[in-house]
């Protein structure tokens, strides 16, 4: 897996630890608890709309912390322990929503949007560490073996926690109610105990000397200040900010497929158990592939690579506008997972080999800016979509204008120009 070395191990740990959330947080086990327990005595509509209301407010928090809390990380040399504190809000969070019972949809809403702010934050400086475990030779390896460590880390722990709900009786559980709630918790298990390895093999990376001038500043204003010039300095990184942009429009395409894809499923009439075993096989085919497109990388680059993934969501929405049966969603599940993992891993990896590595917090907390934003509009011309046409079929091919837009802006990228840059700012700051 190109995982060498012990520090390179326990940096893609991580990702195994967090992606239990992922699945069966976020996905799987949750929102469908929410819906069904939570908030079993409010009107599905508003039920929906809370749930999406409570997304989108966290998701909004950690978008305007991020680059602030990135600069931070920078100067005072505490990327490590900020992403304690993020997991332990959202180890904290998740491991309480053990205690949600019929009609606690506040209590669900509250400890969802600490659980949401909490992983979020976690990854900003968990993203900020790869260019300082890996050579830029080894990135995109490293970051698609960790992606593959997680599709696979998620996937086991969401097939146990589905185990318990479809069948209690076997595991000498009371009910699935019961067996769901324990779930939450063995998430919450399951991402401190992976998540050890990170903090006891991977350094803190060193405070650059023009680091430590500022933090004589202050916390606050130091974090501003260096905020404030990060924003002037992306003239200077040109090709990292065009692959920001980039990565926003292609990105939200990928998310588009990703969130609107079970609800289109179900439109469709697909049974439930279709959609089920359709998000558990996208984890496993995830595995091989992600790591097969790290090797791809390293023969022909990522930005070609990113091409490739991006031309397969294109046929995923085209056959997903024709799409009428359950073996049909089920070629579709298969084709995301063979590209899901790849796309962001080598998205993540390009970017970190085009930043100073003594200011990657910083920009990955404009990377996380960038990602977030990213949920928003695809699902709000997929939407407008279906109120012009009245069919969800326009809507999911509409989203093949987020790849075309975001791989031309993609190609301009000069990846060459953008590292060189990045190690010519990193000679710099050494030599003052």
């Amino acid at each position: 897996m190109g995982l060498g070395r012990p520090e390179l191990r326990a940096w893609a740990l991580y990702d195994w630890a967090n992606s239990a959330f992922q699945t069966t947080i976020i996905a799987a086990v949750f929102p469908v608890y929410y819906s069904s327990v939570a908030a079993a005595d409010l009107a599905s509509t508003t039920a929906t709309a809370r749930y999406a209301t409570t997304t989108t407010i966290a998701l909004t928090i950690i978008a305007i912390l991020s680059p602030v809390l990135g600069a931070y990380a920078d100067f005072a040399g505490v990327r490590k322990r900020l992403l304690a504190l993020g997991m332990v809000l959202g180890v904290g969070a998740t491991a309480a929503m053990f205690w949600i019972e019929r009609g606690d949809y506040r209590l669900a809403e509250i400890l969802f949007l600490l659980a949401n702010i909490g992983i979020y934050a976690s990854y900003v400086f968990y993203d900020s560490l790869l260019p300082h475990v890996a050579s830029d030779d080894e990135m995109d390896r490293v970051s698609s073996a960790g992606y593959a460590l997680g599709y696979l880390g998620g996937g086991l722990l969401l097939v146990l926690n589905l185990l318990w709900i479809l069948h209690p009786q076997w595991f000498g559980l009371p009910d699935a109610g019961f067996a769901s709630r324990l779930s939450f918790l063995s998430v919450a298990i399951w991402w401190v105990a992976f998540a050890i390895p990170l903090f006891r093999r991977v350094p803190e990376p060193p405070v650059h000397p023009e680091a430590k001038a500022l933090a004589a500043q202050g916390a606050v204003r130091a974090s501003v200040i260096q905020l404030i010039a990060t924003l002037r300095e992306l003239r200077a990184y040109r090709q990292a900010a065009l692959m920001l942009v980039a990565f926003l429009i292609y990105n939200d395409g990928i998310g588009t497929i990703i969130r609107m894809g079970v609800v289109y499923g179900t439109e469709l009439g697909l049974p439930s158990s279709a959609l089920i075993g359709a998000i558990v096989m996208v984890q496993f085919v995830g595995v091989p592939f992600a790591l097969l497109f790290g090797r791809l990388a390293a023969r022909t680059g990522a930005k070609p690579a990113i091409f490739l993934a991006l031309v397969v969501y294109t046929i995923i929405s085209l056959i997903a506008y024709r799409m009428t049966t359950a073996w049909e969603f089920f070629v579709l599940a298969f084709l995301v997972g063979t590209v899901q993992g790849g796309s962001q891993a080598l998205s993540r990896s390009l970017f970190a080999t085009m930043v100073p590595r003594h200011k990657s917090s910083e920009f990955f907390g404009f990377f996380a800016v960038f990602e977030k934003f990213a949920g928003i509009f695809g699902p709000a011309i997929f939407a407008l979509t279906v109120h012009l046409t009245g069919s969800s079929r326009y809507a999911i091919l509409s989203v093949i204008a987020f790849f075309v837009a975001g791989g031309a802006l993609l190609a301009m990228v000069d990846v060459g120009a953008g590292r060189r840059a990045a190690r010519d700012a990193e000679a710099a700051a050494k030599q003052l």
